[in-house]
């Protein structure tokens, strides 16, 4: 507790040496190994932990060390493992279908965390993810009845009402999209893909000088998405500033071939009569 980890292992294996075995002892081992990024070692200790006496704690431990060494589906075995142990627990549950998500598999996902929902349905970060998917495929009033329920547990979430203003955006309610996107800025200023989302709403509504300061901001604080130099472009060409529009396509093209950096790229040509390039 007091971060001294290294201190922490030698009492813990002092303990060992006298011959208490005890999973408590390896649990904790473990902890301390990953606190010290000593991934494989930790990994060793949790099992170790396991194999005297099973727990949700250990398991769940066990995961992160494999989702922190980005080995997710090792982590999704592991949690697997646990629901075995006990199949009701909600947080297991919606870790596995977070990993899920991260992986892509949407549907898979979504089968976790809405049976998540059911053993435990205000916990706002199974909403976030369950309500994610269902804007996904579009169904936006479905996706802001769930964040409804979140919103009363976590009203100062950025996350949350950043997803918000994205639906009301689905929904072409543009005020409405830009207060609870402002809203999420406030409460996380440092957060990309809120100032990218504001970018989208103003530029959507032709308020491009707007626009091309929140996508400014965006790749400010991350510079390696391409889809923000491609909307930029498309707002300094509305703006009339077409060479640093021409540098903006570039610079995204370079970092991703993407048909539609393409073809926005030819129209901004076509627009300003350079034919040829």
């Amino acid at each position: 507790l007091l971060g001294k980890h290294k201190a922490a292992i030698d009492v813990y294996e002092e303990a060992q040496r006298i011959g208490i075995e005890d999973w408590e002892i390896w649990h904790n081992k473990g902890l301390c190994l990953m606190y010290l990024k000593h991934y494989d070692k930790s990994v060793e200790c949790f099992r170790r932990a396991n194999l005297i006496q099973r727990h949700d704690a250990t398991f769940m431990q066990l995961g992160k060390v494999h989702t922190l060494q980005e080995n997710y589906k090792k982590a999704i075995d592991v949690y697997l493992e646990a629901l075995e142990f006990s199949p009701e627990n909600p947080e297991i549950l919606t870790t596995v279908g977070l990993l899920y998500l991260r992986l892509g598999e949407n549907y898979r996902a979504f089968d976790f965390l809405g049976n998540s929902l059911t053993h435990d349905p205000k916990n706002p970060k199974t909403i976030l993810a369950a309500g994610s998917i269902i804007q996904d495929h579009s169904d936006m009033d479905v996706a802001l009845v769930k964040y409804r329920v979140a919103a009363v547990q976590t009203p100062n979430s950025a996350q949350l009402w950043n997803n918000i203003g994205m639906c009301f955006f689905g929904k072409q309610r543009y005020v409405a999209a830009i207060a609870c996107l402002k809203r999420a800025l406030y409460l996380d200023p440092f957060e990309w893909i809120i100032s990218y989302n504001l970018g989208l709403v103003h530029l959507n509504t032709g308020q491009y000088a707007s626009a091309f300061h929140y996508f400014s901001a965006s790749i400010n604080l991350k510079p390696d998405f391409p889809s923000s130099y491609m909307y930029l472009a498309i707002t300094l060409s509305r703006l009339d500033d077409f060479e640093n529009a021409c540098s903006a396509y570039e610079k995204a093209i370079e970092m991703e071939s993407d048909h539609l950096f393409h073809l926005n790229y030819s129209i901004t040509l076509f627009n300003n009569d350079e034919l040829e390039r």
